[in-house]
């Protein structure tokens, strides 16, 4: 990977980037908001430096660079110990000529590394006094910072009172996670305000808020502890003494939310590689966490390690920040698109000015639906945030408002459905053509005959507009009455691949309810919800006869999504009677039907069986190559195999997982499960285990 350097060919370059760097951080620590994303900001910032060293005698007095905060602000409260910014990294071979460069300060290889995932928000300091949180201040100019101790209360993770009576400061970021930001912009905007870009702008801009008519919470992780003044000698003396693994042991004693609560929890390595492994670890989570990383921060973990390399104007020498490639950007919403998916939903989706965020170009965005657009204020023309991180859709959080210019246009919604010209649905937030499966039959049927839902070999996507166009299905059970006859009248249908279509139609009769349930596409149930459903209720009339209190015992589903599955059942209703007429299995193998709510024997029979079963009662995650009985079987049969042999498959790992199967590549999940103590074990190990349940 390449260092992100902006290229600057002159003094008059040099001096326009210096402004606009200045004005970026300005915006950025006083108000929450910036024209330049975090990417562009980094790349701007060490194209300064690189023009510098070559011109050190034309060094702008306002330049950013050896400045905590970019010199953008300044503060009325001194720290006691500096408040410093991170030098950065982003390349192995950088890291490496650092560590080289730290080991050579010390006068030895560093034995120890702290590994931390570093937190999108804003740094602070909460100073307690006898165990009170007193007084919370930003990190300003790293030598005094912003009293914003109104915020007290408002923060979770920072306990107003610590589990003992000790004097000491804690440091560590603000941020929101997504769901507070996500709550946030519904606050802010009810209250006429405009939507944050991004949840790091919003934690910075709430954090100094005032006089504000709401409040709205933001979440601490703590990532230091020190002593203050008056903090009692021996007290200080500790923690001036202790590695900073041990401090974020003892800050988590004292109730202080820390990352050792999140799926990246601090760690320690020996070495430069466990480190660059632990980075790559932290990286592949990074899309499933549910609060924003820019990077990962590693440290001298050694207290005297750290007092030996000591600190410089801006950064301390002991720790580096390596940054991970940037996952969000700032450009240009050109356009809005309506598409019609397989169930009748029109989805609206955003046509961007391209931008490249981690190594893609990105050039369309989800939308999500026509509430959240309207909620969201999105205009033609805006400068928009766009986030991607990992496999994620691309997405849209929020326009850069103050960048508007008075040329934006309102997003016309349509009136119509935009494929098939039908009345339009709006009851919902997420707006339906009223033709529902219908509208694009072509889609909902190729879905349906795909190989995690019906696997009918054949019935591709070509073939499905051949039916479709051909009059000869208008829905999924007509596929099961296909004639012989009706199919060799199509075009490039002979006799073998005839019989090879009906005999995958046959096949596909046989295949378990809830394979059939997730060829229903039924919203708000996919492949894993289905099984559960299946395997809860056994039959489709039970599935049918359920009402929402009954759905919601469903593990997953909850009180908004029970009333819909229930309706839209109700909905199928038609078309489930002719598959069911047709032939189609609509029962559960294995799987025992619920006993009734008032049947006291309810802990007998059905449980019983239950608890016979292999995997009874175990979470299970599936991760890396199969092999053996189980190379053949595609991740979503795997899942299918998990549940019938009594356990529940899960994607990720966690405190609640019981058993990872571990294969070749197992990567992230296999290293997580290690620490955390799982029960692993292999292919071959599990295909014994559930030996039964294979065929």
């Amino acid at each position: 990977m390449t260092t992100p350097v902006a290229q600057i060919v002159d003094a008059a370059a040099y001096a326009q980037a210096v402004e606009d760097a200045v004005k970026a951080a300005a915006a950025y620590y006083e108000g929450g908001t910036s024209a330049l994303d975090d990417d562009t900001y980094d790349r701007l910032v060490r194209g300064i430096a690189a023009w510098e060293a070559e011109h050190p005698d034309e060094v702008l007095s306002d330049s950013p660079t050896g400045k905590v905060a970019g010199g953008a602000v300044e503060g009325d409260v001194p720290h006691t110990v500096a408040m410093l910014s991170l030098d950065n990294v982003f390349s192995p071979e950088e890291f490496t000529t650092w560590t080289a460069s730290l080991a050579r300060r010390i006068g030895h290889d560093v034995t120890c590394f702290s590994v931390e995932p570093k937190l999108d928000g804003l740094a602070i300091a909460a100073r307690y006094t006898h165990g009170r949180l007193r007084q919370l201040i930003t990190r300003g100019d790293g030598t005094a910072g912003e009293d914003v101790s109104h915020a007290i209360g408002t923060i979770e993770g920072l306990p107003e009172e610590l589990s003992e009576p000790v004097t000491v400061e804690v440091r560590g970021e603000v941020l929101m996670t997504t769901a507070q930001f996500e709550h946030a912009n519904e606050v802010r905007t009810a209250h006429g305000g405009q939507p944050f870009a991004n949840p790091r702008n919003a934690a910075a801009g709430t954090l100094r808020a005032k006089e504000r008519a709401y409040t709205v919470p933001m979440t601490f992780f703590g990532y230091g502890l020190l002593p203050l003044p008056d903090t009692p000698p021996a007290l200080a003396e500790q923690l001036g003494e202790s590695a900073h693994s041990g401090l974020m042991a003892q800050a988590g004693g004292l109730g202080v939310n820390t990352t050792a609560t999140t799926a990246v929890p601090g760690s320690t390595a020996d070495t430069v590689e466990e480190v660059l492994a632990r980075v790559q670890e932290i990286a592949a989570l990074r899309a499933e966490l549910p609060f924003g990383i820019d990077g990962v921060v590693i440290k001298a973990d050694l207290a005297i390690d750290q007092q030996t390399a000591g600190s410089g104007t801006r950064a301390p020498r002991w720790a580096i920040a390596y940054k991970l490639p940037a996952v969000e950007k700032v450009t240009r919403l050109l356009e809005v698109e309506w598409n019609v998916g397989r169930t009748g939903i029109i989805a609206p989706r955003a046509v961007l000015q391209p931008v490249e965020i981690d190594g893609s170009t990105i050039t369309y965005a989800t939308l999500h639906n026509p509430a959240d657009i309207t909620r969201r204020d999105l205009r033609l023309g805006d400068h928009v945030m766009v986030y991607r991180a990992g496999d994620v859709i691309p997405r849209i959080e929020a326009p850069v408002a103050h960048l508007r210019t008075g040329d934006e246009q309102p997003i016309v919604f349509p009136e119509v459905c935009p494929r098939c010209g039908s009345a339009i649905d709006t009851s919902e937030q997420r707006w339906r053509c009223e033709n529902g499966r219908n509208c694009h039959l072509v889609a909902s049927l190729s879905y349906a005959a795909g190989r995690d839902q019906l696997d009918i070999e054949g019935l591709g996507h070509t073939r499905v507009v051949q039916l479709v166009d051909a009059g000869l299905v208008a829905d999924l059970a007509d596929l099961f009455t296909l004639t012989r006859d009706q199919l060799l009248a199509l075009e490039r249908m002979g006799d073998t691949s005839t019989d090879n279509l009906l005999a995958a139609l046959a096949t596909a009769k046989n295949q378990p309810l809830s394979r059939v349930l997730c060829a229903l596409g039924v919203r708000g149930t996919g492949r894993s919800m289905s099984r559960r459903i299946a395997r809860y209720f056994a039959t489709m009339d039970n599935i049918r006869a359920a009402d929402a209190e009954a759905m919601q015992r469903v593990d997953g589903i909850g009180t908004e999504k029970a009333p819909s599955i229930v309706a839209e059942l109700a909905e199928l209703a038609p078309l489930i009677d002719k598959l069911a007429a047709a032939g189609v299995n609509m029962t559960e193998p294995g799987a025992t039907p619920p006993v009734p709510a008032d049947d006291n024997t309810a802990d007998t029979d059905g449980e019983a069986q239950g608890a016979e079963l292999p995997l009874a009662g175990m979470a299970v995650v599936v991760t890396g190559s199969m092999t053996g009985a189980l190379e053949k079987l595609s991740r979503n049969e795997m899942n299918e195999l998990i549940e019938r042999a009594g356990g529940r498959a899960s994607s990720s790992v966690s405190k609640k997982t019981t058993l990872v199967v571990a294969g070749d590549g197992a990567g992230s999940k296999r290293a997580k499960a290690e620490d955390l103590g799982i029960r692993l074990a292999t292919p071959d190990e599990f295909a014994t285990l559930i030996a039964d349940f294979l065929n």
